[in-house]
């Protein structure tokens, strides 16, 4: 394979650049040409490539982010818009494409592959966890610490004035992020999509005035932003409990700031092998490279395309108990 080209779309997560760092330097060691897209398929649609060199990715293992910048594009469900990518794809010589990014990324991929035949590798990075065929995406882990953080300094100032927080974190479709936010970061409630008929309005302020009974100065509850309309229920919860409520919203700090070692690890290791199995492959083979019981694992894509990832309802059900 002689030329590679390497893009990342969707949401940024923390990571991202050591991916790139990984694939542009593994590239250009096994001989191939490398070059980056900026800005994601729509990059792809507006002919944005760009030589990638040694010296294009030093110094960015540590930066939050993607230097190759990133964004969502619904022109790339148009057939029309795809063919334009694709001629841009044959204009530059491209013979391969790795692409960064989450489960929407994924099916981009995919499609790439299945309509045009240049082999495609797929490299999991969400801050959401959500991709199906891996344990682990890049940039979770840092999230993950990021909420953790902030809840510790939110638990200083709750125990101080005993107050209930509820703090929303994100995850629109799924509480993987929320789940493991609130259960190392010792919640009293957790609130995600998956679950939603487990928690009323009644039912949080029962365990609330619970633990008020016991002993308990403050209480803090950590929710996806996909649970729903959780903002009005400040309120009502003081009212009922008698302890001051109060809503929060950690919001774009998740997406953002340095990876943490294990984030950069996993740009790393995954960047190398994507690059490795895109060699190896042949045509019209599209490949995903994950992290399963420990171990990297390159995965044929049609095995993975359209299944859900689903929750781990044990960590769920255990914090019920710890939350005690």
């Amino acid at each position: 394979m002689k030329k590679i080209a390497v893009l990342t779309t969707g949401g940024d997560a923390p990571g991202m650049n050591a991916a790139i760092r990984a694939v542009v330097r593994t590239a250009i060691f096994s001989g191939a040409e490398i070059v980056g897209v900026e800005h994601g398929f729509k990059g792809l649609i507006e002919n944005r490539f760009k030589q990638m060199g040694l010296s294009s990715v030093s110094g960015i293992i540590n930066k939050g982010g993607t230097i190759l910048q990133t964004l969502r594009c619904p022109e790339f469900h148009s057939r029309e818009k795809r063919e334009i990518a694709y001629r841009n794809l044959i204009n530059n010589r491209i013979e391969g494409i790795i692409v960064i990014g989450g489960d929407g990324s994924r099916k981009g991929a995919f499609l790439i592959t299945k309509e045009t035949k240049i082999p495609s590798v797929f490299i999991p990075a969400s801050i959401d966890n959500d991709v199906y065929g891996t344990d682990m995406t890049i940039g979770f882990d840092t999230a993950v610490n990021t909420g953790i953080d902030a809840i510790d300094k939110i638990r200083d100032t709750a125990s101080s004035h005993e107050r209930i927080f509820i703090v929303e974190v994100m995850g629109r479709e799924h509480g993987f992020l929320a789940l493991e936010i609130g259960l190392t970061g010792g919640a009293e409630i957790i609130l995600i999509p998956e679950f939603k008929k487990d928690y009323t309005l009644e039912k949080i302020c029962n365990i609330i005035i619970k633990g008020i009974k016991r002993g308990k100065d403050s209480s803090i509850i950590v929710a996806a932003e996909g649970f729903g309309n959780i903002k009005d229920w400040a309120g009502k919860i003081q009212k009922i409990t008698g302890l001051e409520t109060r809503y929060t919203v950690l919001g774009y700090i998740q997406r953002g700031g340095k990876p943490t070692a294990y984030s950069r690890k996993l740009g790393l290791v995954y960047g190398y092998e994507a690059v490795v199995s895109l060699i190896k492959s042949g045509k019209n083979k599209s490949l995903m490279v994950g992290m399963q019981n420990g171990k990297v694992m390159v995965i044929d894509m049609k095995k993975v395309i359209n299944k859900e990832k689903r929750i781990d309802k044990k960590n769920y059900d255990i914090n019920k108990i710890f939350a005690l």
